[in-house]
């Protein structure tokens, strides 16, 4: 990223830099977040930095923000979406492996390397795991699974998601979709129909190259 800017007194805006950080942590891990090497690849100076934020932990606790509400909050939403069957409303969740503007999982797999090292950030992932698996939980439970099922479904499909991320495994588009019928379902138990397969791959049609997970 090089936004340089030749205006007298730009000091960027605080969404400029917390997008900066989000390179250098996705890129290098959270000590690579730091501010000078923020200010060099925004072209500005050190201090406009401090016009926005007090210090780095601000910063910080700005990503966590920004993936807490973009990660979790989207996926849960995607969970609540409007759907007349299981299989249309795990299609709807399958939305956030395949959109990194739903879910990003470049952002997943640094925070969870970060929460390694760091028990603020290994709480607000702890928390994360719960209201996500509760989500899916409730989504089974809306079409008919009992307590243990729904749970135990839940569980197996976002673990398995964790664990694609936490791999770094990677396959290509059509590899990707070719699967995602069968791990409906063996999610769900239901096969989606060839309407609801269609209508999910219309949404995705302009998507290529690799992804992560089912």
């Amino acid at each position: 990223m090089n936004t340089q800017k030749t205006e007298r007194g730009w000091r960027g805006t605080p969404d400029l830099w917390l997008e900066a950080a989000y390179d250098l942590l996705v890129e290098g891990g959270v000590e690579a977040v730091k501010v000078m090497p923020l200010a060099e690849r925004l072209g500005l100076s050190r201090t406009s930095f401090y016009w926005h934020f007090p210090d780095r932990e601000a910063l910080l606790t700005g990503l966590v923000e920004r993936w807490r509400a973009k990660n979790t909050g989207n996926l849960v939403a995607q969970c609540e979406a409007p759907a007349a069957t299981i299989a249309e409303a795990m299609l709807n969740l399958v939305d956030c492996w395949i959109d990194p503007q739903l879910f990003d999982s470049r952002l997943e797999f640094a925070m969870r390397t970060w929460a390694l090292t760091d028990r603020a950030v290994e709480q607000a992932m702890t928390e994360a795991d719960t209201v996500r698996i509760a989500a899916i939980t409730v989504l089974f439970r809306r079409f008919g699974y009992d307590d243990t099922q729904a749970d135990t479904r839940a569980r197996a499909l976002y673990l398995t998601q964790v664990g694609y991320i936490a791999l770094r495994s990677q396959e290509s588009f059509d590899v990707r979709m070719g699967r995602i019928p069968a791990y409906v379902l063996t999610f769900s138990g239901v096969a989606p129909t060839q309407e609801e397969v269609a209508a999910f791959q219309a949404r995705h049609a302009v998507r290529s190259g690799a992804s992560a997970g089912p």
